[in-house]
């Protein structure tokens, strides 16, 4: 908006970067410009101000496909005035030498020629594809239809509007239909998912039943090794008790056989004894055969006296000497025999 500051008579108008000016009098141009500056009569002036910026347009419109499916279109269009003089002539640009605000609303003006004229391009371009299509497409293909119909839009040209950019945010069916054409989709998703499972599940199953019959396996050579060793540890212990048993029978005849032989030098021993104990015995009795009776009759009481107790006083009747004497006499007889 232009600042203009009032005087009496006359007005001063200043304008900004912008913006561009244009004083009119008498249908001729004495002022026009970019921030342009300049004094004023108020009741002989005719103003105009044209913006020079970028401006950006949203747009939200409804286009339908060749299937006649309803599609919501959300776009922002920038453009800008290129040349104002053809504009304030095409365009009420005009502002009010008093207060500097525009006497009608140009701006809505351009918006709404260039909203439909966006819109236009956009549904010939969705008019001629179904929805399946439009929707895989993208943005872009609206887009680039939307910008080219812009570009080259003849009325555009002749008022000075020049597009500098088109954005399509979303292109969007109605709700129901785009559940319906996610369903497939969706369950698609969901069978390969339900597949991994499955699959993911087959595996462990698999793994599982490696696992057991893995288990299984050392069961059976854990009890067929146990069952070697039980038998290793019963031939063990038999040959154990066999060793033993032949050790015990090598010991019992080792000392059967010493018994034997001490039985045997035992007997030998005694009958060397006996044999030795005949010949002394034998070899006494000789020699006393050959000795006169009183050399016997003494080596008698010496026998006597010896195997007697001690006697400390011994009183000799006849009836004690008459059995000795006669005991002393048949052993005489004895040896002479």
């Amino acid at each position: 908006m232009a600042d203009i500051t009032r005087y009496p008579f006359v007005r001063h108008l200043r304008g900004s970067t912008t913006m561009h000016v244009e004083h009119v009098r008498n249908g001729r141009a004495l002022h026009a410009g970019t921030g342009a500056s300049f004094w004023f009569r108020p009741l002989s002036a005719v103003l105009s101000e044209v913006p020079m910026d970028d401006r950006e347009l949203p747009l939200l419109f409804h286009a339908r496909t060749a299937d006649f499916q309803d599609v919501t279109v959300q776009a922002t269009v920038t453009f800008r005035m290129t040349d104002p003089s053809i504009a304030t002539r095409r365009i009420d640009f005009s502002i009010d030498p008093e207060t500097g605000l525009w006497r009608s609303a140009p701006l809505d003006q351009v918006a709404g020629l260039l909203t439909e004229t966006a819109q236009q391009y956009a549904m010939d371009m969705l008019a001629l594809v179904d929805l399946a299509q439009a929707l895989a497409g993208g943005v872009g293909p609206v887009r680039d239809a939307i910008s080219d119909g812009l570009a080259h839009d003849g009325r555009l040209v002749d008022i000075g509007i020049a597009v500098v950019g088109v954005r399509v945010v979303a292109l969007r069916p109605e709700p129901e239909v785009e559940k319906a054409l996610r369903t497939p989709t969706r369950e698609q998703v969901q069978q390969e998912a339900d597949k991994a499972t499955y699959e993911r599940r087959a595996v462990a199953v698999e793994r599982e039943r490696a696992i057991g019959e893995n288990e299984l396996q050392t069961q059976i050579e854990l009890a067929r090794r146990e069952e070697q060793l039980v038998a290793q540890r019963g031939a063990n212990a038999r040959r154990e008790a066999e060793e033993r048993a032949a050790a015990n029978r090598i010991a019992t005849e080792a000392e059967a056989q010493r018994a034997q032989r001490l039985a045997e030098a035992q007997a030998e021993g005694t009958r060397v004894t006996g044999l030795a104990e005949g010949d002394a015995e034998a070899a006494r009795l000789a020699a006393y055969r050959d000795l006169p009776e009183a050399i016997l009759l003494g080596l008698a009481l010496k026998e006597l006296a010896s195997n007697l107790p001690s006697i400390n006083s011994l009183v000799l009747t006849p009836d004690l000497l008459a059995p000795v004497l006669a005991r002393l006499g048949t052993t005489s007889e004895a040896i002479s025999s």
